[in-house]
């Protein structure tokens, strides 16, 4: 959208979001565990700083932080580590959220902070696996998708096999995408040639980032660390298999049983549609509350929030 690429597009050719955006898709019960976690005496709690603004059933972070807590943006999971260094008498907890591409970072901070010898830092794991919330939505049948654009981060990680399901399973294409606007013509290129001649595959139109293997040092890290398990989406609920949470070697890391915290009723905004939004069931600008209510300054959901939401990218560059 930032280059003006749907414009470009033959009608006939729709795109749509989908759960592409990891602040997003972070839960509503996930987000007031959070909120929790900040408010627990003596807890420095990290996050990056999408986070600090999304609105739960408690507020946002940013609020959390204005009423006193210990809430600290970092742009490196090392960040996270230093402060544990300079305050050795304070718990400090990472907020661990991201697809596939950000938790290897984390996993290696916890391997650090292992070998440091720090025992005040934890994780609270939110990090989510991308192809089960493809499948997901391929599932629900609520939109009928002719391709998928692989994203390039993730299939950096994972490798371009990893999507092999989809033309396997449901014949379906799929083309690897990095983020340059030829990179994407090039990716929806190959997905029209595929449609057309009725050849699903995988593509990768990004071959100078990722391999099909994908990166095995990465791969290493996570199977190190986490385990998969089940996760919980906004939008698609508790899905198995999509989830990373830690490996009982490291459960003494582990935020999620290091500390109790009491926590409101999940609830979604009222009128908010984000997790329609990103099932690609809607557009942003199908939502009642789109630019009249729900806008950057005034988020009602976190599609708005974050600037990977599809609905901030909708209100910053649709026509």
């Amino acid at each position: 959208m930032r280059f003006g690429l749907r414009e470009l597009l033959a009608p006939a050719i729709e795109l749509r979001s989908g759960p592409g955006c990891p602040v997003c898709v972070t839960s509503a019960t996930d987000l007031n565990y959070a909120m929790g976690l900040a408010e627990v005496p003596g807890v420095i709690l990290t996050t990056f700083g999408d986070m600090l603004r999304v609105p739960g059933s408690r507020g946002t972070l940013q609020e959390a932080c204005a009423r006193g807590a210990d809430v600290r943006v970092i742009y490196s999971p090392l960040e996270a580590l230093e402060i544990a260094r300079r305050n050795p008498q304070r718990s400090v907890v990472l907020l661990g959220v991201g697809f596939e591409t950000t938790a290897p970072g984390i996993a290696a901070a916890l391997l650090q902070a292992e070998t440091d010898g720090l025992p005040n830092f934890s994780v609270f794991s939110l990090h989510k696996l991308t192809p089960p919330a493809t499948r997901a939505i391929l599932e629900t049948g609520e939109v009928a998708l002719d391709g998928i654009i692989g994203p390039g981060h993730v299939s950096a990680i994972i490798g371009s096999a990893a999507w092999e399901f989809l033309p396997r399973e449901y014949g379906i294409a799929c083309a690897v995408s990095g983020f340059e606007p030829l990179d994407i013509l090039s990716a929806i290129g190959a997905l029209v040639q595929a449609v057309i001649a009725e050849e699903p595959a995988v593509i990768n139109a990004y071959a100078r980032g990722v391999r099909s293997e994908g990166n095995l040092v990465a791969r290493q890290l996570l199977a190190r660390v986490f385990k998969v398990g089940p996760a919980n989406w906004r939008g698609l609920g508790v899905l198995p298999d999509s989830g990373l949470s830690l490996r009982e070697s490291f459960v003494h890391r582990d935020a999620a049983h290091l500390f109790s915290v009491d926590t409101l009723p999940a609830s979604e905004p009222p009128g908010c549609r984000c997790g329609d939004v990103l099932r690609g069931v809607i557009a942003p600008t199908e939502c009642a509350l789109f630019r009249r209510v729900c806008s950057p300054r005034n988020p009602i959901g976190p599609c708005m929030v974050s600037g990977e939401g599809a609905c901030a990218a909708y209100f910053q560059y649709a026509t």
